[in-house]
């Protein structure tokens, strides 16, 4: 119990050469952390040192309480979206009342995910298909690009303004900031996926964020009205925890932090599989969510927003050859030394830069090859990744419409499977067994014998299908005279399912047709019993196994 509470008590003693790998991954991750930080601050509508508060204290507790050692935990940019977006219709980004809103959005996120892993309800996680996660990611993916352009290109928009009219009027105005700022922006870009190209190992945020501050402050850019981040607060956050709200607001908050902690942990689950993968390292589904929630809770506490585990620092994190989870915690480090000293430099850091930073990663989450193999494998779930990724982009800012609507494809998709069995004719086989006699082109099992098997369980959803086939089939032969069910396959039923075979027996038992079970599981024996149908049915006309039945029947 003590460990579950605190697990990193389980942390064996670090050797030299595992601490001297934890010390360059962690200081390699913390250099890519800070710059990334504050551009997931932007993302998020918050003030920029917010970024930094999210990488702190979260990157230690989940470090120390989660289950990954591997599993980056800060700001990410789709937790940042997902703030942007449900705080958006509520209030003013950057405002007073946003901050204080993504604080309890960060708790609320936090508390569900805690409670989700302290309670085992890992499972719940589950809820959201694969084909959610994809059709939703790739939409935020388009979502968050298209958001960062003003700032990549250095022209101001509004909501149903026209870009390029937007863009003629600052070029009419200031070209020279126009120039500029694109050229930090695009340059940022080529920059970043350049180095990323020539080598993995290099923190290329942190140097194109240092040539960037460079460059903008020999050329005085923020003098000549280009936008830069500006002052950046330093020293460690102020726990605290506003009460400013209304009731109203914070039920308007419960909504976008489901989603948030649904969403987030899916995100940092797929972190969690892939190092599991290539380490051999176990990892608990329900100590993660502990981890992630109390992540989250530290984030809000600090004042800043959600975070998550980062997919890209996780694996930089891993190709800088981090041993153990004391490599987050060195990473933490770099960001408490930043904040203590080195927030000044920042001031001259343009904003095109940052978005620069958050488009780069981003633009890998756009995965069309992904969507077209899973259209392929499996149409249905082509269909609920399609529905959520055009209800995504269609209805932003509310993107949870876009993960309600993928759930609700996703349930009506599941629905229509298990409502739409596969039902086949019997014949034996010459390996002795039963099989579809229509596919191996075998005869009946004998003269007036139907055999029929259902592969689904016996349910209020499959049962009225399987009448109806035995019905259809009763009234095409009048000389039938035995009807066997393979009950192998039903795993389970319900009481609709054992009125549906009570109606089924009653049906032939009318038209003097003898109904046959053959290797009915436990629960269909317990159930049978229970009920009595195993009496009106007669004993003898359940066989154990499909052998007995081919045995007496044939």
């Amino acid at each position: 119990m003590i460990f579950r509470l605190f697990p990193f008590l389980k942390w064996a003693r670090p050797t030299r050469r595992q601490s001297r790998a934890d010390a360059i991954a962690g200081i390699t991750v913390g250099l890519v952390l800070v710059p990334q930080a504050l551009a997931y601050a932007q993302l998020a509508g918050m003030p920029p040192v917010t970024g930094l508060y999210a990488a702190l204290l979260p990157g230690i507790v989940g470090a120390l309480f989660g289950s990954s050692s591997m599993l980056a935990v800060g700001p990410v940019a789709l937790t940042s979206l997902l703030t942007f977006a449900a705080l958006q219709p509520m209030a003013e980004a950057g405002s007073p009342e946003w901050v204080v809103m993504a604080i309890w959005l960060a708790l609320y996120s936090g508390l569900m995910q805690f409670l989700m892993g302290a309670f085992r309800m890992g499972i719940l996680a589950n809820l959201i298909s694969n084909a959610v996660v994809q059709g939703f990611v790739n939409a935020a993916a388009v979502i968050i690009i298209v958001s960062q352009i003003p700032s990549l290109l250095g022209f101001d928009t509004g909501a149903g303004e026209n870009w390029l009219s937007t863009i003629w009027q600052e070029w009419q105005h200031a070209p020279w900031r126009l120039i500029a700022t694109a050229g930090f922006g695009l340059g940022g870009v080529a920059a970043l996926l350049l180095l990323g190209k020539l080598t993995a190992r290099l923190p290329a945020v942190m140097v194109v964020t240092l040539i960037g501050i460079a460059g903008s402050y020999l050329l005085g850019f923020g003098d000549l009205g280009g936008s830069v981040i500006g002052p950046v607060g330093s020293g460690l956050p102020h726990p605290s925890l506003p009460l400013t709200l209304s009731v109203d607001q914070h039920l308007a908050l419960l909504l976008p932090a489901a989603i948030i902690a649904l969403i987030s942990f899916t995100e940092a689950m797929s972190s969690c599989r892939t190092m599991s993968r290539i380490t051999g390292e176990p990892w608990d589904r329900n100590q993660e969510l502990i981890g992630q929630g109390l992540a989250k809770m530290a984030s809000g506490f600090s004042g800043a927003f959600p975070v998550s585990g980062s997919f890209s620092r996780t694996a930089l994190n891993a190709y800088s050859g981090a041993k153990t989870a004391r490599a987050s915690l060195i990473a933490s480090l770099v960001v408490l030394i930043s904040l203590f000293g080195f927030t000044e430099l920042l001031y001259h850091l343009p904003t095109a830069i940052l978005a620069a930073i958050i488009i780069v990663p981003v633009t890998r989450l756009i995965d069309v090859r992904s969507l077209t193999r899973l259209s392929r494998e499996n149409p249905k779930d082509g269909v609920v990744a399609l529905v959520t990724l055009v209800v995504t982009l269609v209805t932003v800012p509310n993107l949870y419409w876009g993960i309600l609507a993928g759930m609700a494809a996703s349930l009506l998709a599941f629905l229509h499977h298990h409502a739409m069995p596969r039902i086949i004719e019997l014949g034996v086989h010459e390996s002795g067994g039963f099989r579809d006699r229509h596919l191996y082109q075998l005869p009946p099992i004998a003269e007036g014998v139907l055999g029929v098997r259902m592969d689904a369980s016996l349910t209020y959803l499959t049962a009225p299908v399987l009448e109806r086939s035995i019905r259809k089939r009763v009234d095409a032969d009048p000389n039938l005279r035995t009807v066997l069910i393979s009950a192998s396959s039903l795993n389970q039923v319900d009481s609709t399912g054992l009125d549906t075979l009570q109606d089924i027996w009653s049906f032939l038992d009318a038209r003097g047709i003898t109904l046959y079970l053959s290797g009915p599981k436990l629960p269909l024996r317990e159930a049978l019993s229970r009920t009595g149908l195993a009496q009106l049915i007669k004993e003898e006309n359940i066989f154990a196994t499909d052998a007995k039945a081919i045995e007496a029947l044939t």
